[in-house]
């Protein structure tokens, strides 16, 4: 049944800032029907981050999933994101400390490579490796299964969310490559959705516990030093792989924007366009998603 099909995935991460990229990856080493062939880390303290998502995998008892150290600044503009806060916790979990730096993109195009028409991309950071890697072999978009980014804002229909979303603005023309890229499927959990999955610090704190969740909370605990709250962008980018009717979805065009100075990285729609070579979620159940994610993650 196309339900129970193993799904191979790659994941590219700035896990260390926002919590979600942590929620995310508990999410992926608890889902049976997710094949991790690995992690990449990108933008500032790559290699703290890559520490980071090992002490996570330790933690789900993976010692067996390659994890890349990736490109720490953007292509043009300045660093956004310099270091990667939640590090402060890797004393208490164990933890590899031996990763070279900038192996994520070589490692990223060999494995991709070794597996044409298999591997589904999810990307929940900014996209300066995915852009290196499509912009130094172009063959690789049309070489990928699919493409699940959390990144954008679309619909815009929650007051006062604001017109650019951190992934996008993170790396402007190294997201202009990726979405210029032909693959197919293209599909973006914009921040317009994802802001519906929400939680509170003590929901959170009573839920987060067991295996790669005992990691996670300890992290989300530097989270909530400065947020009362945790907003499951990332996991729900992840989940839409797995059960994809947690969405509603709408097929047109993304162009990023480049030439202003006052918004580059804003991701501009455009649901008429003659051709729609991108996908985007307009909706999501956030009770089905919770019931989901956590579901998957309590196994």
């Amino acid at each position: 049944m196309a339900h129970e099909q193993i799904v191979p995935i790659l994941l590219d991460t700035d896990i260390g800032s926002d919590i979600d990229d942590a929620v995310c990856l508990a999410y992926l080493l608890r889902q049976p029907r997710c094949e991790l062939l690995g992690i990449t880390t990108v933008t500032g303290e790559a290699k703290k981050r890559a520490m980071l998502a090992d002490a996570v995998c330790r933690a789900a008892g993976r010692t067996d999933i390659p994890i890349h150290s990736g490109a720490e600044v953007p292509f043009i503009i300045p660093q956004q994101q310099p270091a990667a806060p939640q590090s402060e916790i890797l004393a208490d979990f164990p933890h590899r400390t031996d990763f070279a730096p900038n192996t994520a993109v070589e490692f990223l195009r060999q494995t991709i490579r070794s597996r044409p028409g298999e591997i589904t991309l999810l990307t929940i950071g900014p996209l300066t490796n995915i852009g290196l890697l499509f912009a130094l072999d172009p063959e690789i978009p049309g070489m990928l299964k699919s493409m699940v980014l959390m990144s954008g804002v679309f619909t815009c229909v929650i007051p006062g969310l604001p017109r650019r979303e951190w992934n996008t603005m993170g790396d402007p023309h190294a997201s202009a490559i990726v979405y210029r890229a032909p693959v197919k499927p293209h599909v973006s959990i914009g921040l317009d959705v994802t802001m519906q999955c929400r939680m509170d610090l003590q929901e959170c704190r009573r839920r987060f516990h067991g295996g790669p969740l005992d990691v996670v909370g300890k992290m989300a605990e530097v989270w909530f030093r400065h947020v009362g709250e945790i907003t499951f962008h990332d996991p729900l980018a992840a989940a839409v792989i797995f059960q994809p009717d947690l969405c509603q979805y709408q097929d047109g065009k993304i162009e990023i924007e480049l030439l202003s100075q006052q918004v580059p990285g804003m991701a501009h729609w455009y649901p008429n366009a003659e051709e729609k070579p991108h996908r985007i979620a307009v909706g999501v159940d956030a009770e089905r998603f919770f019931a989901h994610y956590f579901a998957v993650v309590s196994q």
